[in-house]
């Protein structure tokens, strides 16, 4: 619960709302006084009662204090920043490329990673495009009406929201378990922000490795994991509006496939 200020000490908190939520409180970021000893689900409770129409989502949220993913239990302290992560859709190592871009991804994008990362040594390069396509998607919890008032009208564009440091952070998570389970350790995973038109690309992946069978896996456990973990949010747009797409985001790797099979 929220303090009334000047009685008594409290805490200062940013919260950073995004998505849909940006847009039911119609601000990205919203400044509460909290009482010490205050924890991330206070901080909630006192965002809906200034923003009530945000009280429906509570059940598909995750949290991340100052850029990690929290429980909502987890203690806040003063000048905390807490992120309101709604249903979602690089580091210097030379081996990674690891990018959130806002330019267009450009046609010979599969072509320009793979000359990056890939050496003699590699015998398999798999290259993925994730593209947006004319047929919708499966609505965030609390879209279902506004999808249902676009229901038989094709998607005309895609756009992309996403908190950056955080999201390079949960990729470079991805990157390191895709190292560990497959021992693939030439990878890039490049995402698109902003407007992304119908045909064009919006996501890149590509892997490099010496056999096929630790390339596939790669490349598919990498858009599996960004898709499932990765502050990046996803809206369809048609004539006269749009839908936010997505699921609550995992804060954690799913178990995903074993190493490959070897040689291949």
């Amino acid at each position: 619960m929220s303090s009334t200020p000047g009685a008594g000490v409290s805490i200062r908190v940013r919260i950073r709302l995004f998505a849909v939520q940006r847009e039911l409180a119609g601000t990205r970021e919203v400044l509460l006084e909290l009482r010490p000893g205050a924890a991330v689900e206070d901080a909630w409770d006192a965002l809906v009662a200034r923003f009530p129409v945000l009280a429906a989502g509570r059940s598909s949220v995750r949290f991340a204090v100052n850029g990690d993913y929290s429980g909502p239990q987890v203690v806040l302290g003063d000048g905390d920043e807490v992120a309101m992560i709604p249903p979602v859709s690089g580091g210097a190592d030379p081996r990674r490329i690891l990018e959130i871009r806002a330019d267009p991804l450009p046609k010979g994008i599969l072509e320009e990673l793979a000359g990056r990362l890939a050496t003699p040594e590699d015998g398999a390069i798999v290259g993925f495009l994730g593209i947006t396509r004319r047929t919708p998607g499966t609505p965030a919890p609390g879209q279902e009406s506004e999808a249902a008032r676009h229901a038989g009208r094709t998607v005309e564009a895609l756009d992309y929201e996403a908190l950056e440091p955080m999201a390079l952070r949960i990729l470079a998570e991805i990157a390191d378990e895709i190292r560990d389970r497959f021992g693939v350790a030439r990878l890039a995973i490049v995402h698109r922000t902003g407007t992304v038109p119908l045909g064009e690309a919006s996501v890149a992946i590509v892997a490099c490795a010496p056999h096929r069978a630790d390339a596939f896996a790669a490349a598919a456990y990498a858009i599996d994991e960004t898709k499932a973990r990765a502050p990046i949010w996803k809206a369809e747009h048609f004539a006269g509006g749009h839908v936010w797409i997505g699921e609550p985001a995992r804060d954690g790797p799913g178990p995903g496939p074993g190493p490959g099979p070897g040689p291949g």
